[in-house]
């Protein structure tokens, strides 16, 4: 932090209804790019190390602080909501006075590090206002300024003249102020307005009144501070951000067969000459290798996958590792704790869960490897499955390197198939395979005389 910037509080209001979300959770709590809008704004606000945050909040009771636990926030709750500047009174008592409040909302969640940074550096020991052009303002307070061009009052626009609602410049409701003159402010609020509510955009009045500065900052982009009430504004805000982390993704080289059709719901890191097909999503943290090829809608959350592997379309992979030039799918699942090395191949219909795979190894057609430990170079034949559960607990399946599967095998686990093993088709091993030798478990073909098959009863 720079040493002209005073310790910093940060108050989030977050206590609204959502009334036109139509839903019984609250509205800071509903998802946008796969996080919360509240979380949004908390990650924002914790980047500037602030010295206190606290979330206020009010409808829905204690669902707020439990979605958030993971935050070190104080949060305060609002009841009954009488206007943001009565929320903001209620986190006052846990701010002290030599530092700057900075006020932000829970339903905002876009605003980035950034400007909330200009604005630290702007403020000096005066009040800053975050304001934004639009060209259709309807809806939002204007900022009236003098003939200088000074700031004197926000007004809201249920209370405006018709000359001030033909003001662009408005009010993003986000703001920087003294702690000691925001409490003094707070005080002297009044509601008699046509909301009857306690106005936070008043205290611009009062700090022009007594001969503060008030400067203005305004954001890079329009859309950090657009915010949510409806279910359709958090749609076109989710497509505007998914254009944005798009736009940034082919700035870096990416390419991306649509970047209409994509959607990043955490963070995606891609190495050089990366491509994405249509419809792709991303969860969590992921890293795409060198020369790795997404195929359409694919999900792919909380993974790693090395260069120059290929992931077929309808491929869902959760939580693992993937080795270099690997070739997973189509219509393949990977689920926690899936580790492949090097040039596995996971075919189309195969699902791995908590398993690891080494080097060369292949399961090309609909099997089912769950808690095993696979060697290199195994071919596991179609239909194969790793019978792991029996019934209580799970137990671990080891297949040595080498070892080759016959189709439809079961391997009941716990069990060994040694190193260059063959089990024939249809086998179910109950007891471990030697190692470099054909094991088959299913009995001679035969043919049952004078047996109908059942008929349905009428």
């Amino acid at each position: 932090m720079n040493d002209t910037m005073k310790p910093l509080n940060i108050v989030i209001l977050a206590a609204g209804k959502g009334t036109r979300m139509y839903s019984d959770k609250p509205k800071v709590l509903h998802h946008l790019a796969g996080r919360p809008l509240l979380q949004h704004v908390l990650d924002c606000a914790t980047q500037l190390q602030p010295r206190q945050v606290c979330v206020v909040y009010g409808h829905g009771g204690e669902a707020v602080p439990q979605a958030m636990s993971q935050y070190s926030a104080q949060f305060v709750l609002q009841e009954p909501q009488l206007g943001t500047g009565h929320a903001v009174q209620q986190a006052m008592p846990h701010l002290d006075d030599g530092s700057h409040t900075l006020v932000l909302y829970g339903d905002v969640p876009l605003m980035q590090h950034a400007t909330l940074h200009q604005m630290q550096h702007a403020a000096g020991n005066g009040l800053v206002l975050l304001t934004v052009n639009l060209e259709n303002p309807v809806g939002y307070g204007r900022i009236v300024r003098d003939a200088e061009g000074d700031v004197q009052r926000i007004v809201e626009e249920k209370d405006a003249t018709p000359e001030e609602r033909e003001i662009s410049e408005v009010n993003t409701g986000i703001l920087l102020a003294p702690t000691r003159e925001l409490r003094a402010w707070l005080a002297k609020l009044q509601n008699n307005n046509a909301q009857g509510e306690y106005y936070l955009t008043d205290i611009v009045a009062m700090a022009v009144e007594q001969g503060l500065a008030v400067h203005t900052a305004q954001p890079a982009h329009a859309w950090e501070v657009e915010g949510i009430n409806s279910k359709t504004q958090l749609a076109k805000l989710e497509r505007t951000w998914q254009q944005v982390q798009a736009a940034h993704l082919l700035a870096q080289g990416v390419t991306l067969a649509d970047p209409a059709r994509i959607d990043i719901r955490g963070s995606l890191a891609c190495g050089r000459d990366v491509e994405i097909d249509v419809g792709c999503i991303f969860e969590g943290d992921v890293n795409l290798g060198d020369n790795v090829r997404v195929g359409a809608y694919s999900v792919i959350r909380n993974a790693t996958i090395a260069a120059g592997t290929r992931i077929a379309p309808y491929s869902h992979i959760d939580s693992s590792q993937v080795g270099a030039n690997c070739h997973i799918g189509p219509f393949s699942r990977l689920r926690p704790g899936s580790k492949l090395a090097d040039e596995v191949h996971i075919g189309n219909f195969v699902e791995v869960k908590n398993s690891e795979i080494a080097a060369g190894s292949k399961a090309n057609h609909l099997s089912y490897i769950g808690d095993s430990t696979v060697g290199s170079k195994v071919n596991i034949g179609a239909g194969t499955i790793t019978a792991n559960y029996d019934g209580a607990n799970k137990h671990r399946t080891v297949i040595g390197d080498n070892a080759s599967t016959g189709a439809n095998s079961v391997l009941i686990a716990p069990v060994t198939v040694g190193q260059g093993a063959t089990l024939g088709a249809a086998t179910v091993l109950r007891k471990d395979a030697p190692e470099n030798q054909l094991t088959i478990t299913a009995g001679r073909q035969q043919t049952v005389p004078g047996w109908k098959r059942p008929e349905k009863k009428k």
